[in-house]
């Protein structure tokens, strides 16, 4: 039997995106809460756009930021994962991790427990050598994730998309390599 999802791990499951996951995937970008450390939530056709961007960064390089669900009741939770980034930064090109999760889902260590397995799945699966993540420097829910999975701070930079949101820039990134 095919399982539905690319791994899992402990509780959660990581699987490519579907057209069905719209309807969850539009309610988690328009949460303004959810949405605190971004140039503003994100309207449908935003939200349906970004979802056709992870399906094809999933057929380009057999990784993407991935739906994760519950495995217990198979609930969309918000997305964990792993993508290319080739922006203006003093680290990239690189792959960068992230995750945006459901204000319901938040506390219960999911996050934590998702970067983790993307991070093994990313260095035992796909051969990835390091793995950065940036957040804004006032983000601080996401730099503690970063610090438990074992990503070391390197530095702050300017994110070219920020550039019209001072109040997001500048950020940090950190980075972990393979042990």
């Amino acid at each position: 039997m095919v399982s539905e999802y690319t791994f899992t791990s402990l509780r959660l499951g990581f699987r490519t995106w579907r057209e069905t996951d719209l309807p969850a995937f539009t309610a988690l970008n328009t949460d303004p809460q959810v949405m605190r450390y971004f140039p503003a939530p994100l309207n449908p056709e935003a939200s349906r756009a970004l979802l056709k961007q992870l399906q094809a960064h999933y057929e380009v390089y057999g990784y993407t930021y991935f739906a994760t669900e519950l495995l217990d009741c198979k609930r969309f939770i918000g997305f964990i994962g792993l993508k290319f980034q080739d922006y203006e930064a003093p680290f990239t090109p690189a792959v960068d991790i992230g995750w945006r999760l459901r204000r319901e889902s938040w506390g219960k260590g999911y996050a934590t427990e998702g970067a983790r397995r993307c991070l093994e799945y990313g260095f035992e699966t796909l051969g990835l050598s390091s793995v950065v993540a940036t957040c804004p420097t006032g983000n601080v829910p996401s730099e503690r994730v970063m610090q438990r999975i074992g990503m070391q701070k390197q530095g702050e930079f300017e994110h070219p998309g920020l550039r019209e949101h001072p109040q997001l820039n500048p950020c940090l990134w950190y980075e972990v390599k393979k042990t």
